[in-house]
């Protein structure tokens, strides 16, 4: 299964760990576009400019992971497609360019199922998203889980517990299941 990740899960670090986790134990092939990588950036502006630096950062080490995720969109597909957010038109552009199955999106209201079927993609809400995968293959999610933790305990020298830094990264159910 191909998935085109959005911004908004590729941004909060907890959450694109768990899900980018999980492709690199091979429950899916991630995409994303030039453009996606750069929203990212500039959300990251919102921190300050060590934020941006940042987030540069955490870019290219998702991107030297994942060398063949980022896609290119033709500059003509944009104009044949919509959404109710015309900013989120790109994201649709790159999915239906890289022949992707799915996109994954916390924005359920601008990506509406029916227009995305018209294009045969589905949207997928990250955590629903691990949850499922969780009760595909629990092995593969505590594995994630375990490193996510691990990283979070590492990197910010406090004991974390795997439900508290789910749930705060708006996994919910995977917090849950993992818990």
């Amino acid at each position: 299964m191909k998935i085109l990740i959005d911004t908004c899960v590729l941004y909060p670090t907890v959450m694109r760990e768990m899900v980018l986790q999980t492709a690199r134990a091979g429950a899916f092939i991630p995409v994303w576009s030039a453009r996606i990588l750069e929203e990212w950036a500039r959300a990251a502006r919102k921190l300050g400019p060590e934020g941006e630096m940042q987030a540069r950062s955490e870019i290219a080490l998702v991107q030297a992971g994942f060398p063949a995720a980022c896609v290119p969109v033709p500059e003509g597909l944009t104009a044949r497609l919509w959404l109710p957010d015309e900013n989120d038109i790109h994201v649709l552009a790159a999915a239906v360019a890289s022949s992707s199955d799915a996109i994954m999106t916390l924005n359920a209201k601008d990506f509406p199922r029916g227009l995305l079927a018209e294009e045969g993609l589905e949207r997928l809400d990250p955590d629903r998203f691990l949850y499922g995968l969780w009760l595909n293959d629990p092995d593969l999610v505590e594995a994630a889980g375990k490193h996510v933790l691990d990283t979070a305990r590492a990197l910010s020298g406090k004991d974390w517990d795997i439900r508290a830094l789910l749930k705060k990264a708006r996994l919910p159910q995977v917090a849950k299941a993992l818990s």
